[in-house]
């Protein structure tokens, strides 16, 4: 993201991201916005999937670099380390259905956007 950004805390752990509202609509592809990263509609975009295919990635990993985010970034969004991270997203990993959904929600994406 190239604007700033405020992340507010609950319990001493991130639980909000208050952000420009140009780089909202950025990052939900809504109607008119430039560069959208994440369909409004729920789909996953040809290039996430083109990442998957072409590279062998994990759709984690498609999406995390669809987004431009880093092992790094999505650990911390996490609360786990980023070696833990780095196994989630390997091609052959199996992560569980709500390992699968916590990172969904990190990405701000939907579990359906991951498979």
């Amino acid at each position: 993201m190239s604007a700033a950004l405020t992340i507010l805390e609950s319990n001493g752990k991130p639980a909000f991201v208050v952000l420009p509202y140009d780089e909202y609509l950025k990052l939900t592809g809504v109607p008119g916005a430039t560069a959208g990263r994440i369909p409004a509609d729920g789909s996953t975009p040809h290039e996430v999937m083109a990442l998957h295919v072409r590279n062998e990635w994990s759709m984690i990993r498609a999406w995390r670099e669809h987004l431009g985010l880093t092992q790094a970034e999505m650990a911390r969004r996490l609360d786990i380390r980023q070696p833990s991270y780095a196994a989630m997203e390997a091609a052959d990993a199996k992560p569980k259905k709500a390992t699968r959904e916590r990172i969904a929600a990190a990405m701000g994406i939907t579990i359906d956007q991951l498979s």
